[in-house]
């Protein structure tokens, strides 16, 4: 038996700009909205587990909330006519009250299907098919394992060898190296050149016979001057 949803529960997994929009009338339209129990719960786990995607603001509650329900039949298997049905009733019934064509109907059905809303959830339901399809890469791996062990030809035995090195080969480890450069831009250039300035100065106080702590305590004198280094 489900277990009905919350206002606590969905405010906990909305972003904090939209959990002002949650009302209990909104939770109870929620919780009797379907009356398939396992529908329910993969609604209500499927609400709570991808509303990151309202984060960026550009879907309104409403329609995260009629997209879920529409992906949520959709991965129980339904078509989309069905699932449009099930989730609009009440807009594909005015669409029968107006004598809406069935190719137009069709159409606006088509035009929800491939809307970015609900394609962003429905890529959320999907599972890797490496790991639908793990308890039948294992039994390959078995029948590989035995044919290497008791296959009469070599190259069977060779063959699967070698199949199960490859598969079952530790992942590499990936090696990083580090390129540090330094690239030399005007101020470089400055500062090397005012260095070779300070060092022809103080050559010159000693010749000319100042003490050592004199030219320690001496500073360069440049002619031009320094541009202005960029921030």
């Amino acid at each position: 038996m489900s277990i009905p949803m919350t206002e606590e529960q969905l405010k906990a997994a909305l972003p904090p700009q939209i959990r002002k929009n949650v009302s209990q009338e909104l939770i109870d339209s929620i919780n009797n909205t379907l009356k398939d129990p396992e529908t329910l719960e993969v609604y209500k786990e499927n609400l709570l587990s991808y509303t990151y995607i309202l984060k960026e603001g550009k879907f309104k509650l409403h329609q995260y909330l009629n997209a879920v329900k529409y992906v949520s039949f959709k991965v129980a298997g339904l078509t989309n006519l069905d699932s449009y049905v099930k989730t609009f009733p009440n807009k594909y019934q005015d669409f029968l009250a107006r004598q809406v064509a069935d190719k137009d109907i069709a159409s606006y059905i088509t035009a929800y299907n491939k809307s970015k809303l609900v394609n962003l959830i429905f890529e959320q339901t999907l599972i890797p098919v490496h790991i639908i399809n793990a308890p039948l890469f294992q039994k390959a791996i078995n029948i590989q394992a035995e044919l290497m062990l008791t296959a009469k030809s070599e190259k069977v035995r060779s063959d699967a060898a070698a199949c199960l090195i490859k598969e079952l080969r530790p992942p590499e480890i990936k090696k990083f190296e580090l390129d540090v450069s330094v690239k030399e831009d005007s101020t470089i250039d400055q500062l090397r050149q005012h260095t070779m300035e300070l060092v022809e100065q103080q050559k010159k106080l000693l010749s000319a016979g100042a003490s050592a702590l004199d030219v320690a305590h001496s500073q360069i004198i440049i002619d031009t001057e320094l541009e202005e280094l960029d921030a």
